[in-house]
This record gives C-alpha cells, sequence and structure tokens, in this order.
C-alpha cells in the first residue's frame, strides 16, 4: 500500500518547537514579524517612524506623528493577556498539529492553566481559525451534502429534529475526487440559505454535485453548476456509499469522528459555528503542517481583540 504522504509528512516536532519558541524573548520577537512584516506601523495612523522603550518589563513603540503608544499585543487577539507569550504559543502549537481536536481541557493539563483559561484560549484562537475562513471559495467539482452536530435522545431522528445542528459540507475535489479544500457552514436547509451561503462560498465556475436534496438547488444562486444524484433509498446509506460522494462523506466521517472523539460535550447550538471553523482551518492547511503555526500566529496578530463577554455570546456568530 503506498503511503499517504499527507498524514506521514514530518510536521512540526516538539523538539523543533521548543527550540523556535522555547522563551517568551523568541514569541516576542516571532510575534512581532508577524504582526509588522515589513516594519513597524502605526495602529493609529498608519505612520512608520517610531521610538521604542520598556515599561514594566514590556517592549511598547512610540509613533514619532502621532504619539500613540502600542504594544505587540495590543489590539490583536492577544490583548490584555496575563499570560506569558509561550503558554499561547505553545497552545497554539498543539491546536495545529494534533490529527484531531485538542479539548479546553486537555489544553489545562498541557499549559498548566485553569479551565476557564484555557476555554477561553481555545475559543480565542477558534475565532481567529474562523475569521481567517470566513472568505473561503470553492471552486472545480464541489461535492456537498447535510449533516448534524449534536442531538439528545430520546427525539426526533432525522432532519427537522429540534436537539440537532444542521451544517452543510462542500468538498472541493481534483478531477478524479480526491479532496482539496472543504468548507463546514452551520446553516439551516433551506433554499433561501443554501443560496446565501453559495454567493459567498462558492466560485461562479464551481461545478457541484449533491444527493438531490431539494434546497441544494439554491447553489445556483452563485452561477455554479449543479448535478443532482438522486438517491432512491432514504436512508442517506445509498449517498454514503456512491463513488460520486466519496470525499465528502469521508470527510464527514472524518469531522464527526474528531468532535466525538475529543469533546464529551458542547453547547453546539451556541458555538458549532467555531468548532466547525476550527477543523475546516486545520484541514485546509494540510499539506504544510510545518507553515501552519506561522501562519495561525500571523492570524492571530491580525485578528482584533475578542473579551470574554462577546466569546460567550457566541449564538450565531460562533
Amino acid at each position: 500500500m503506498a503511503i499517504n504522504q499527507v498524514q506521514f509528512q514530518k510536521g512540526l516536532s516538539m523538539a523543533e518547537f521548543m527550540n523556535l519558541y522555547g522563551t517568551v524573548e523568541q514569541c516576542h520577537a516571532a510575534l512581532v514579524v508577524s504582526r509588522w512584516p515589513n516594519g513597524f506601523v502605526c495602529p493609529n495612523c498608519a505612520k512608520s517612524a517610531h521610538s521604542t522603550f520598556v515599561r514594566n518589563g514590556r517592549q511598547h513603540w512610540q509613533c514619532q506623528a502621532c504619539r500613540h503608544q502600542t504594544t505587540v499585543t495590543s489590539g490583536t487577539v492577544f490583548e490584555a493577556t496575563k499570560l506569558p507569550l509561550t503558554r499561547w504559543f505553545l497552545a497554539m502549537h498543539l491546536l495545529t498539529q494534533a490529527k484531531n481536536n485538542v479539548s479546553a481541557l486537555e489544553l489545562k493539563r498541557h499549559l498548566g492553566v485553569r479551565y476557564t483559561t484555557a476555554w477561553m484560549m481555545k475559543h480565542k484562537l477558534m475565532q481567529v481559525m474562523a475569521s481567517r475562513e470566513a472568505s473561503r471559495v470553492l471552486d472545480g467539482r464541489v461535492e456537498i451534502d447535510d449533516a448534524y452536530l449534536g442531538g439528545e435522545r430520546p427525539g426526533k431522528r432525522g432532519r427537522g429534529s429540534p436537539n440537532k445542528v444542521p451544517f452543510v459540507v462542500a468538498v472541493q475535489t481534483t478531477d478524479d475526487g480526491k479532496p482539496v479544500l472543504a468548507c463546514f457552514v452551520r446553516i439551516p436547509f433551506t433554499r433561501d440559505a443554501i443560496e446565501t451561503w453559495a454567493r459567498q462560498a462558492l466560485s461562479s465556475s464551481a461545478q457541484v454535485l449533491s444527493d438531490g436534496l431539494g434546497c441544494f438547488r439554491g447553489v445556483t444562486a452563485s452561477g455554479a453548476a449543479h448535478t443532482a444524484i438522486v438517491m432512491n433509498s432514504g436512508t442517506g446509506r445509498e449517498a454514503a456509499q456512491h463513488p460520486q460522494f466519496r470525499a465528502v462523506n469521508t470527510v464527514l466521517g472524518n469531522l464527526k469522528t474528531a468532535i466525538s472523539g475529543t469533546y464529551h460535550a458542547f453547547d453546539f447550538q451556541k458555538y458549532a459555528d467555531r468548532y466547525l471553523s476550527e477543523l475546516q482551518y486545520r484541514f485546509n492547511r494540510r499539506f504544510d503542517l510545518r507553515s501552519i503555526l506561522k501562519r495561525l500566529v500571523r492570524a492571530a496578530a491580525t485578528t482584533p481583540p475578542w473579551p470574554e463577554p462577546a466569546l460567550r455570546a457566541a449564538e450565531v456568530d460562533g
């Protein structure tokens, strides 16, 4: 059997991570480069001339034009953190290198922090991933399917269950059906909702394949072509075994395994968007595990602050 090059790639080992980011100084320097790759830019007036000074052990930049003072974490998702940057970088490394998800409870144990702190860190970093994936557009051959997160028993089964969160899985593939990119979005299975999503997430040149669920006709709102392969059994098993849907069913199976194998429970109704975005972010960068940490650091350095009230009021926005 041929080795799967994606699964067996080297990645960034823990030893290499510690050599690169094992000290606060190394993490601080990496964050400075990520936030200002071409040199300091004032967040207030966009000028570059500046001076620096240290106050209370923290380096500050002062703009010579408007006198605005800032630190490398101010105005980013790390703003007001009391934790050393080494803890944040370790959290980002764990979240990006794990084959499956890493729960807040597991982060707590690895980082040596309280559970509430680990939860906040994880959700802030998931929000960074969500922001980065918000503009994802799929093109070419795209397989699409409907699915659910959560659900309690006893309760209504299948589509329309009040205990489940509906979401759509769309997978861009090569011409021969190998998955390339994915999009996981929590939306109701209505034509209006699919049309709105399609205009944002599907290229006009995409060729979409679905199992014939009526709402999926809405993908043509983006200009994409749509082919419905109607299933006869009505149980979902036929679609799961159909060769035209091999990629989307494989990705969906892995997604559900990652969630059920990592989390005992979370508020699906409130936080589903964020957890789906985490999976999407990692899946769409799986071809180069060595670079994914640097990319997440860069994204975190350019994501505005997310205080706790905003994180906990996630609801539809995740």
